[in-house]
């Protein structure tokens, strides 16, 4: 288990990492290169980065504490828990459950982008927005990755606590963990050594210009920062704690194919092959990365600041899990050497989310995908009026881009029927709907 980390970021062009390892119930941690390409400042073991969604493993343990407290039944209505609770579907409404939300399950679309400010009310009038937004499925339907979900868990929390999320947060987690480099909104962020998110396009890395979107976002993974280090700590926590190994039971057996090797989910875990639970987490041009292994207690965080760390995470993981854990780590998807057609009657067509409507053509032998805003915030993400990218078959039902972005290949699943032998739904973790 040996790597030199200064290397690996100089190999893939990352700014600065830390990694942290537990084995033997002990903590090893380093760090190396610089917080910003800006100013320069070094990466120490005390330096916090955002871990992104990684956050909602936090979510759902203060979830867990509210049912072990009896102020919570998983499978009981959200709205009898939240006052006016309402979504655009009104039997959605009446049905949606904590469970439906944990295991991305609810379908609630993947992401609203609702600026409703920096305040402490800010989640609450996020969740009063959700009556007014399209409803993609019926609860228990399909797992969709939904942003959206864990911010009504986050309300959850702080209305049966009677407190603002950030709040329940440090006083549940981060004090009793003595987490000293824990930082729950910019605020406290600014008092560390915190990590400046950089966009990665080609061989030029540039920082962001912001450092979290609104507030409302805090309980699926827009701010929490925290070093690699103490990020293992709350993890000993759940290799210790009989009632949050619950949190790891499988509640979705399988998940469409969208890469990074994720066979199913739990109550906020990710479930990859061999027993190894974890999670990925994105935010503003950092990223985190988490592989646990229960059954030897062991635990691996990468943490960086660069929306290209992932082939270096993924280096660190294979030396950890095999040498100390006994378990191989699947590879990052890549093309097949062999270009095969895809099964264009089932598979092409148009499918619409939040923020796109996505349209699978083929050319000549060629696939290709492209991506129409719906908006004007969509619009900006993309950077012009649409996008348009190649993919290949990767098997009977998935797809993966041709190119390379600095995060590696993106894959697709093609799943469900629309009764007419054509995919119903186009997904990349979180489903687009057929709508022609």
């Amino acid at each position: 288990m040996r790597w030199n980390l200064g290397e690996l970021l100089a190999k893939h062009d990352v700014p600065g990492a830390q990694v942290a390892v537990l084995a033997g119930g002990e903590i090893w941690d380093e760090a190396a290169g610089v917080l910003s390409l800006r100013t320069r400042v070094e990466t120490t073991t005390d330096s916090a980065f955002k871990i992104g969604s990684i956050t909602k493993i936090w979510t759902a343990t203060l979830i867990q504490q509210l049912v072990d407290d009896d102020l919570l039944d998983l499978d009981r209505p959200v709205r009898d828990y939240l006052p006016g609770f309402r979504l655009s579907d009104p039997a959605a409404t009446e049905s949606l459950t904590a469970r439906h939300l944990l295991t991305h399950t609810g379908g609630i679309d993947g992401n609203h982008f609702i600026d409703t400010g920096r305040n402490d009310d800010a989640i609450e009038k996020f969740v009063a927005a959700l009556a007014e937004a399209d409803h993609l499925l019926p609860p228990g339907t399909l797992f969709s990755y939904s942003n959206s979900g864990y911010v009504v868990l986050g309300r959850l929390v702080e209305v049966l606590r009677d407190k603002p999320f950030h709040d329940v947060l440090r006083e549940r987690l981060v004090t009793p963990l003595n987490l000293h480099t824990a930082a729950t909104d910019p605020y406290e962020a600014i008092l560390n050594r915190a990590a400046v998110g950089h966009i990665q396009t080609g061989r030029t890395v540039v920082p962001t210009k912001q450092w979290a979107v609104s507030y409302y976002s805090a309980p699926s993974g827009s701010h929490l920062a925290v070093s690699a280090r103490d990020l293992l700590e709350f993890v000993r926590l759940h290799l210790t704690d009989r009632p949050l190994a619950a949190l790891r039971e499988p509640q979705r057996e399988s998940v469409p194919d969208f890469g990074g090797g994720v066979v199913g989910w739990g109550l906020g875990w990710m479930l990859y092959q061999d027993g190894v639970v974890g999670h990925t987490g994105v935010s503003k041009g950092q990223k985190a990365f988490l592989r646990v292994a229960p059954s030897a207690e062991v635990a691996v965080a990468v943490l960086t600041n660069s929306t290209g760390g992932e082939p270096l995470a993924y280096e660190i993981f294979g030396a950890v899990l095999r040498d100390l854990a006994g378990v191989e780590t699947a590879p990052l998807p890549v093309p097949p050497r062999k270009r095969t057609r895809i099964d264009a009657s089932r598979m092409c067509g148009t499918y619409r989310s939040t923020l796109y409507d996505i349209t699978l053509t083929t050319e000549h032998d060629r696939a290709f995908l492209t991506y129409h805003p719906r908006n004007e915030l969509a619009e900006s993400f993309l950077g012009g009026p649409e996008s348009r990218v190649e993919v290949l078959r990767l098997n009977d039902s998935s797809i993966i881009t041709a190119e390379a972005k600095p995060n590696g290949y993106q894959v697709l699943s093609l799943v469900g029927s629309d009764g007419h032998g054509r995919a119903r739904f186009l997904h990349d973790g979180a489903a687009a709907y057929r709508i022609d």
